[in-house]
């Protein structure tokens, strides 16, 4: 499947999981929203019903007990009058209604008085009909009515003038404020733990529950307490919910496992691209690693296939030079092919992840005097020069001989790759003690490696942009494996390089023993 193909599917189902878990926050937030609003009307509905009840009640509390006085004044001057006109008593009842606008309707009040008056005897005499009489009777009664009426007016103006005067807390029923709370809460829906205070209009406490914790106060209701009195004879009710937050979420709690099974499902994706592409890579570096290494054994196999061939003339075991010249080719050329199956073998190694050492003790001076030895041909090739300061006064290192081989011929290899087009390549090995520990350095006068190419040298399948030159063949594999052996080791690599004035790799490693 081409790139371009798996980047359109990509891009696409993508989009797809973004936009699916997009359209499922926002319906989260969307219905949090909602539900908040409506809890907050719902509280503060709630809130002005109480208050409603709570002047409700001390207005019937001082109907009842302004009636009561009336009803003892009347029955007393009931029994001043009693003895002498006990015939001329009767009893008139007389009904009030009381109306109070509530948000759930009118609220009503009717209170009955019974009065026992002393009622003049009307006499049928000869000149008087029935109609005369009964609008005589109809007269008194309505004296009667007209009198209660304005009794009732001065109780109910005495109470508006004498109640507000009182504190809030004789005036208020703090038990039966908290069963008017939880009851008009129950009513709109709300059957969750609160806490309430009552304060002053200046945030003075007055009262609270009993078990009043502050956790959730930062989000209060209030509503006023007699709001029709004086203002500075009015009071708030404030109410707050601990569990507010986990009332509000629990009618979208079932979703938020489907935006995590979402997400899971995005990340998985994105995973798998990057899996796939990462997958393609590695086949095209394995087929190209293939053609070239194909191409790669072809010449000294070839070369090998002709030394033999020539081995076999009888004329050249006769000529010791030529037999010694042919040996060397094929000897060269065996070397050649043994750092051509270590590539394959290192490609191996970073498909395991892990690497098998055989540690032993090896001098280091002696070691990298081997490779320069079989590298100083391929160097003499571009007319370069390969030079050692070989100064470690203790060389002794525990390494894998084969691996650590590998790292200074692949160092070397590299600067023979970015070499100057024009100039003699020259090549510069050094070693040194210091602080107990083994230095090594190759240094060459390439065409170097920009600062910010410098720290990523080491990364796996990292190559250098060369420009318009195409003779560099690698899979940005030799510096990667180079560090990775180095570790492996318990030692460090880093890096020194000026554009085109050439780069210089310093290995760091323990001794064998400390001196």
């Amino acid at each position: 499947m081409k790139k371009s193909t798996i980047w359109i599917l990509g891009i696409i189902m993508g989009l797809s999981f973004l936009s699916l878990l997009y359209l499922q926050v926002s319906y989260i937030d969307e219905m949090v929203t909602i539900r908040r609003e409506q809890f907050n009307e719902s509280v503060q509905r709630s809130l002005e019903q109480v208050c409603r009840n709570v002047e409700l009640t001390e207005t019937k509390k001082y109907l009842e007990a302004d009636v009561a006085a009336m009803e003892r004044a009347a029955q007393q001057a009931e029994e001043t009058i009693k003895g002498a006109h006990a015939t001329d008593e009767e009893v008139v009842e007389y009904t009030r209604h009381y109306y109070i606008p509530s948000s759930n309707g009118i609220s009503s009040f009717e209170w009955k008085m019974e009065v026992r008056t002393h009622v003049p005897k009307i006499s049928t005499s000869a000149g008087k009909n029935i109609p005369q009489i009964a609008n005589t009777l109809k007269d008194i009664q309505k004296g009667r009515y007209m009198h209660q009426r304005a009794l009732l007016d001065e109780v109910v103006y005495n109470m508006l003038q004498t109640t507000s005067d009182k504190p809030l807390n004789e005036r208020v029923n703090f038990k039966q404020l908290d069963v008017f709370l939880k009851t008009e809460l129950w009513k709109n829906g709300i059957d969750i733990p609160y806490h309430y205070s009552v304060t002053d209009r200046m945030g003075k406490l007055i009262y609270h529950c009993p078990d009043y914790v502050p956790d959730g106060n930062e989000i209060l209701y209030s509503s006023v307490l007699f709001k029709n009195d004086p203002p500075a004879r009015v009071g708030l009710v404030n109410i707050h919910f601990p569990t507010m937050d986990d009332y509000v979420f629990s009618s979208v709690r079932f979703m938020i496992p489907s935006v995590i099974f979402t997400f899971v499902l995005l990340v998985t994706f994105v995973f798998t691209i990057y899996i796939i592409f990462r997958q393609k890579k590695l086949t095209e570096i394995k087929n190209d690693f293939i053609n070239n290494m194909t191409h790669e054994f072809k010449t000294p196999i070839s070369t090998i296939s002709l030394a033999a061939q020539m081995l076999q003339d009888p004329s050249v075991g006769k000529s010791p030079a030529m037999f010694q010249h042919i040996s060397g080719v094929i000897n060269d050329e065996t070397k050649r092919l043994r750092f051509q199956v270590e590539k394959v073998l290192q490609m191996s190694m970073f498909e395991r992840q892990k690497a098998t050492l055989k540690m032993k003790d090896v001098n280091a001076n002696e070691l990298i005097q081997g490779v320069m030895n079989t590298f100083a041909l391929k160097v003499e090739k571009y007319n370069g020069r390969i030079t050692s300061d070989l100064g470690a006064e203790n060389p002794w290192i525990f390494v894998d001989e084969m691996h650590f081989t590998n790292v200074v011929f692949n160092l070397l290899d590299n600067a023979v790759k970015y070499k100057k087009e024009d100039g003699e390549l020259q090549l510069h090995i050094r070693t040194w003690n210091e602080s107990g520990k083994l230095y090594i350095s190759i240094q060459d006068n390439g065409i170097g490696i920009k600062k910010e190419n410098l720290k990523k040298i080491f990364d796996k399948f990292y190559r250098v942009h060369t420009g318009n030159r195409h003779d560099v063949k690698g899979f940005g594999l030799g510096l990667a494996y180079v560090k990775k052996i180095i570790q492996d080791h318990k030692g460090t690599i880093r890096a020194e390089s000026e554009l085109n004035v050439g780069t210089k790799f310093i290995i760091v490693l323990p001794l064998l023993k400390n001196e």
